[in-house]
């Protein structure tokens, strides 16, 4: 059974904080838990946040446009881009909520790389083998609302590749990816919260066959040849 924990007590993230410490003092993990950490206190941490003035609306154009490789769209202020990464999503992920004024958090630089950092400072410090996520929260599609999504991740599977197993029919399943990453930091959003004040959460009782070497950037984002809207 899955088990979803809130952590509170993580502090004020500042550039230049250990996570994993931070974690560390706040929780007691288990072997095989996973962290979804979210990606505000890991840009503060990695020191990604640039002066901002968020009444000047051109200067956080430029912000946007500096973390962007395309523009999609524009309307009303609202740019969809593509980062570096490879995610699209509203204003390349440039944010002003839960940071100080006259500021902004960019992403991080690399989140898979972020994941790894803390899921191997825990390892060093504990011996426990634990999978990491980033998740940030993303628009859909041609769809309303929010919620989080992985943009990085290490120790546990991005995407669970399940084509040539059967259905309950015993139908073979021939197209069939799930993006596991994407569905634990969503879970996880329904304990942290957007105001709480608790920036992680272990989910607990995942399947151990999901734990392996991972990444967010080759698993989940969608290479261009494949990608039919483009």
């Amino acid at each position: 059974m899955i088990s979803l924990l809130p952590v509170g007590g993580i502090g004020e993230v500042s550039p230049g904080d250990e996570l994993a410490d931070m974690v560390l003092r706040a929780v007691e993990l288990e072997d095989y838990d996973v962290l979804v950490v979210t990606q505000k206190v890991v840009s503060k941490a990695e020191g990604r946040l640039v002066p901002l003035d968020a009444d000047d609306p051109q200067a956080r154009r430029r912000v946007i446009l500096g973390e962007s490789v395309r523009v999609l769209r524009e309307r009303e202020g609202m740019l969809i881009t593509e980062t570096r990464h490879g995610f699209v999503c509203a204003n390349a992920g440039v944010d002003l909520s839960n940071v100080a004024a006259g500021s902004a958090a960019l992403l991080p630089v690399d989140p898979d790389r972020s994941a790894r950092h803390i899921r191997d400072a825990i390892l060093a410090r504990t011996g426990l083998h634990t999978g990491v996520i980033v998740s940030d929260t993303f628009g859909r599609t041609w769809r309303n609302g929010l919620t989080d999504v992985a943009i990085g991740c290490a120790g546990i599977a991005a995407v669970i590749d399940l084509r040539g197993t059967t259905d309950a029919g015993g139908r073979e399943l021939a197209v069939t990816q799930v993006c596991i990453a994407d569905e634990l930091a969503g879970a996880a959003e329904l304990v942290k919260g957007k105001a709480s004040g608790v920036p992680v959460v272990v989910v607990r009782g995942v399947d151990r066959s999901w734990f392996r070497e991972s990444s967010v950037r080759a698993e989940v984002v969608r290479h261009p040849s494949g990608d039919l809207f483009r």
